[in-house]
């Protein structure tokens, strides 16, 4: 009966190939990042989406798989990306009434950050000599990954570029914010947290929500708002800033 049954290496071998298992990878990796980071009070550098990455990284390394072979799995959550776009109705929808007479400061953020990031990237990305395809890639790597990538495939940048350019973005924001923020005495949960929708959109938001709920309902909707605008704004405002540059 022995005779019948695989060596682990064998059982491991289709186990390592199957994509159920790449998809596994990545759950795991992202409840150890969220246990870690409420472990931790919920400090911003134990951020859960780069502890995630981490964890991905060295255990597809380890069993040398190739990302194509992860990627078979990670599909189905990349999948919800698109379902994560459309949801952005929600937070506006549900935020847009609560503007009143801060409407006018909020735009004028919003207007103001999303100027701001696209211009400091492409200009620090000039400077230091980067290629065209990394600096087209900039534009869009502070609004929501799904709308980044459908807007650099209209600027003819590359959509997995911006995409990991958007993670970095919104880990980097998650993490230094609180600090930022701080330092600049911004004490309002409303004024943080749409701030921090602006400049680090989901990632940022999650930490918001995971703060205080007002600085999470302001950063969704500020993430909304910045997703609209830059989808519609960034294909006619990159060829002004491509100039401007030179």
């Amino acid at each position: 009966m022995n005779q019948h049954r695989l060596p682990i290496t064998e059982i491991w071998v289709y186990l390592s190939g199957s994509p159920l298992f790449a998809l596994v990878i990545t759950l795991l990796a992202y409840q150890t990042g969220l246990y870690l980071y409420q472990r931790f009070n919920r400090n911003p550098l134990a951020n859960p989406v780069g502890i995630a990455i981490v964890i991905v990284s060295l255990a597809i390394n380890a069993i040398d798989m190739p990302y194509a072979e992860y990627f078979k799995g990670a599909q189905f959550v990349h999948f919800l990306l698109g379902t994560a776009t459309v949801s952005l109705a929600v937070p506006i929808y549900r935020g847009i009434h609560q503007i009143g007479s801060r409407a006018l400061p909020l735009f004028s953020a919003l207007i103001a950050g999303g100027l701001t990031s696209m211009i400091s990237a492409v200009g620090i990305a000039k400077l230091l000599g980067a290629d065209a395809t990394i600096v087209k890639s900039m534009y869009a790597k502070s609004i929501t990954a799904p709308i980044a990538m459908g807007v650099s495939e209209t600027i003819g940048a590359s959509p997995t570029l911006t995409a990991v350019f958007a993670v970095v973005t919104g880990i980097s924001g998650a993490i230094m914010a609180r600090y930022i923020l701080d330092f600049f005495k911004l004490e309002a949960w409303w004024q943080r947290g749409f701030v921090i929708g602006i400049g680090a959109h989901g990632i940022g938001t999650s930490r918001a929500f995971s703060v205080h709920p007002e600085a999470g309902a302001y950063s969704s909707l500020a993430m909304g708002l910045h997703g609209v605008l830059g989808a519609v704004a960034i294909p006619l405002v990159a060829p002004l800033i491509e100039r401007m540059f030179g």
